[in-house]
């Protein structure tokens, strides 16, 4: 059977040169990734990872004029692609029930590494969104960002999760904020799991997070 690629699209607002497009770019991607995870987005530098992929740092700004612009566009590539595991796991769906399960387990579950896609660890990158992307958004340009689309991935899986709930109970008045709190709830219950165990329920093996938003959503909504 041959292996299946996955090419995932970002809107080009968010780097001055398409880091898919060469074997640097892809390079920057990946290790950066892997830094963050290691170092976290504070102590990460371009300096440092110019030092990492033996390039000159001046080379990492032709694709990314600051630090916060490549953690947009990591978060940015983390949500487009739970958008497309999201569309691949609900099309030709027609229980909008079962799609919402479908949709809320992608969101409270760990994530997984993906063979589509070569050049991106999925695990790390899914860490460093529990841990790191509310500062993508936590600006004061957060505004100005927003119009130029920056965050328009994650607001697109929100709003394909919310017309599931919509399907269930038309009359619902909060999908939005049902599901980001889902997510960022979510979030922050897999990061005290691992730091602040007092402040969670998490058990090991046992889809813990997944099962309360579960039962949260569907008691909210019916």
């Amino acid at each position: 059977m041959e292996e299946l690629h996955v090419q995932i699209t970002i809107d080009p607002a968010l780097y001055t040169r398409n880091p898919e497009t060469t074997e640097l770019g892809r390079n920057i991607v990946s290790k950066s990734i892997e830094m963050i995870d290691e170092l976290g987005f504070e102590k990460f530098t371009f300096k440092k990872l110019g030092v990492a992929i033996n390039s000159n740092e001046s080379s990492i700004y032709r694709y990314f004029d600051s630090k916060h612009t490549l953690l947009v566009y990591l978060t940015s590539w983390y949500w487009s692609w739970v958008e497309y595991k999201l569309v691949f796991s609900t099309t030709n769906v027609s229980n909008p029930k079962i799609k919402l399960e479908s949709a809320l387990a992608l969101i409270t579950k760990d994530a997984t590494q993906d063979s589509a896609i070569s050049y991106v660890n999925e695990m790390l990158l899914h860490r460093i969104i529990i841990s790191e992307s509310s500062k993508a958004y936590h600006t004061k340009d957060v505004d100005k960002e927003n119009a130029k689309g920056y965050y328009k991935t994650y607001k697109r899986v929100v709003q394909r999760i919310s017309d599931i709930v919509l399907e269930i109970n038309p009359a619902y008045a909060f999908p939005h904020m049902l599901i980001s709190t889902v997510i960022e709830g979510a979030h922050h219950q897999r990061y005290f799991s691992k730091h602040l165990p007092a402040l969670t329920n998490v058990e090991e093996g046992l889809n813990t997070i997944e099962k309360f938003y579960t039962d949260m959503v569907f008691k909210a909504i019916n």
